[in-house]
């Protein structure tokens, strides 16, 4: 008999698990309760997770309490609140608690963290108010998992002040107090109150405390702290868990540190999806995006499927590098795979296109995407701008501010750069007084003064691109200083030069292209002593004129070739093929041309 009602309630769990509607479960019940395993502990918690995913009457699961007597054991009512707690209608757990209360239950230190649990779902930070209230009237603000619960709770909801004011009359501390507060700081953007708070601390940290102080110190760019807590990591039992490993990963990669990004991430046994993406989205936000497509060619060939964040790092690869045809398989792949389109990949393809010229499709997709964010809207007029569509980018830029979505700075970069490559003077003094007026209160960017300096040097008013330059809180960078020079090329402002030359001298340019230009100018003007000075100025500086190159994938692959080098491994071959092709190119002229 033993055996059949333990079959029994084996049977009867395998239902529960597999239940998703309430009247199937209304079966199950009756058996439940035929069968006397209804207090059963393992089937409650079936019963319970059921509940938090499935039913939003909040009857059934009173109804359901009333078989229980929670004067005897409190553990009933604190499973099912905690069930909704974790399930998919936090705030019935209240509801719930309230019913229960009502009807003669008294609350124990269980009961409040599963309460507690259920407000940081839905950040009812009123409910934590009076629950704080709650233990303290009742006594059961002494225990230290209420304590931790509500830092950890308060934390969530933002409100770090009472976070604190929590954390500081605590008379006992364990990491999980500490970690609460240090991931509560992270979260609320604090991230030196975070490294602060952590570098107080008298216990061990655990897992969840590395990744969040180590979260920090990317936000902050702190590399030397990184690497110092990465040195903690590895004397510790959790220097090796994935989670950790993700966690440097990205924080390498916010510092700019690719190569101890790539040492962890090839020391990872078992890489998931989330260092892909991290290594992928990294390797873009560093300015390497042939790295990050071959990467991504690598990470399919491992098996994993991508999902939309890292595909829409690989679209910004695509627009970095002008992949057109690698976009479009990325945009037919989303498409193929029912990948759920959001803003961010909407917005990453309005950019692919845009930059790769394609400004019909980018068109299609903006006006096709139901939401879009500021981001958005400054790739698609970042594109209508590069591309000298400079009156339709500035008409859009009307749309946009009817729309009243919130403007940035880059949304007059790419305004600027539409009056600069079609020659609105006019229209970008206009935008550049407007962008600091009492409406905005933008302050310009050195790429702002790039794109006014570049618009009025195009116009030839060069006279006026110097009193811009004047008025510059900070110094000229190589775009402002090319565009000049570019101007006094076309103009022949040779007074202008030697100013320039000075210039040159006490910043430490780097850029080949000034000094190229400058001398250009000056030999222009058949002013050969000053020629021979710039290249002696560049020969000390170690300067060499920067090489072309060309770039082509071949098989997933990229390969880049310079100007003159000889090194690529099939070199020969290439070489072979070239002189085919150029031997073929040239008997069929002259078939052409007999003919």
């Amino acid at each position: 008999m033993n055996k059949a009602n333990n079959s029994m309630k084996w049977v009867l769990l395998d239902f529960i698990q597999k239940c998703n509607n309430l009247r199937s479960f209304n079966k199950i019940h009756a058996h439940l309760l035929t069968s006397a395993h209804v207090a059963n502990d393992l089937v409650l918690t079936k019963v319970s997770n059921f509940f938090g995913k499935h039913v939003t009457d909040l009857n059934y699961p009173c109804n359901f309490l009333k078989h229980f007597d929670w004067k005897l054991s409190s553990f009933p009512c604190n499973l099912i609140i905690s069930g909704y707690g974790a399930g998919h209608f936090p705030w019935a757990a209240i509801l719930v608690y309230r019913f229960v209360v009502r009807n003669g239950f008294v609350p124990d230190v269980y009961t409040v963290p599963a309460v507690l649990k259920s407000c940081a779902k839905f950040k009812g930070i009123k409910e934590v108010t009076q629950f704080h209230c709650l233990v303290v009237r009742t006594g059961l603000w002494c225990d230290i998992y209420v304590q931790n619960s509500l830092v950890h709770v308060y934390s969530i909801c933002g409100d770090t002040a009472s976070a604190v004011k929590v954390f500081d009359v605590m008379l006992v501390r364990d990491v999980v107090s500490w970690t609460g507060l240090i991931s509560g700081y992270v979260k609320a953007e604090l991230f030196h109150n975070a490294i602060a708070l952590f570098l107080r601390m008298d216990v061990e940290p655990n897992v969840a405390t590395f990744v969040s102080i180590i979260g920090a110190c990317g936000k902050l760019r702190f590399l030397n702290l990184g690497k110092g807590i990465h040195g903690l990591v590895i004397k510790c039992p959790h220097g090796k868990e994935l989670v950790v490993s993700n966690a440097l990963i990205d924080m390498y990669m916010k510092c700019e540190s690719v190569t101890d990004a790539k040492r962890i991430f090839n020391e990872i046994p078992e890489k998931d999806v989330i260092s892909w993406t991290s290594m992928i989205s990294g390797l873009v936000q560093c300015q390497c995006p042939r790295e990050s497509i071959d990467l991504f060619c690598e990470m399919q060939a491992s098996g994993f499927e991508p999902d939309g964040m890292i595909l829409t790092s690989v679209l910004s690869a695509c627009a970095s590098l002008g992949l057109l045809d690698y976009g479009r398989w990325v945009h037919e792949y989303i498409d193929h795979s029912r990948i759920k389109w959001d803003v961010h990949i909407g917005t990453a393809l309005v950019d692919m296109y845009a930059k790769c010229g394609c400004i019909e499709m980018a068109q299609r997709i903006f006006n096709e995407m139901p939401s879009k964010n500021i981001r958005t809207w400054n790739a698609y007029l970042g594109g209508l701008a590069i591309h000298g569509h400079g009156q339709e980018a500035l008409k859009q830029f009307g749309e946009l501010i009817e729309s009243g979505t919130r403007l940035n700075e880059v949304t007059f970069l790419a305004v600027f750069t539409a009056c600069c490559h079609s020659g609105l003077v006019d229209e970008g003094r206009r935008y550049f007084n407007e962008m600091t007026s009492p409406s905005y209160k933008f302050s310009p960017w050195l790429e702002h003064y790039g794109c006014m300096v570049d618009l009025l040097c195009r116009a030839g008013l060069v006279g006026e691109a110097m009193k811009l330059i004047k008025t510059m809180p900070m110094p000229p960078d190589v775009q402002i200083i090319g565009a000049l020079l570019s101007a006094c090329n076309t103009y022949g402002n040779t007074g202008f030069s030697q100013e320039m030359l000075k210039s040159l001298q006490k910043f430490e340019y780097q850029d080949s292209g000034i000094y190229v230009l400058l001398s250009n100018l000056y030999a222009t003007n058949k002013n050969w002593g000053e020629v021979r000075s710039l290249r002696r100025l560049m020969k000390e500086k170690g300067i060499n004129k920067a090489p072309g190159s060309s770039l082509i994938r071949v098989d997933g692959k990229s390969h880049e070739f310079l100007v003159g080098d000889n090194k690529h491994p099939q070199s020969e071959d290439i070489h072979v093929l070239l002189n085919i092709l150029a031997n073929q190119i040239y008997l069929e002229g002259n078939i052409n041309t007999i003919s």
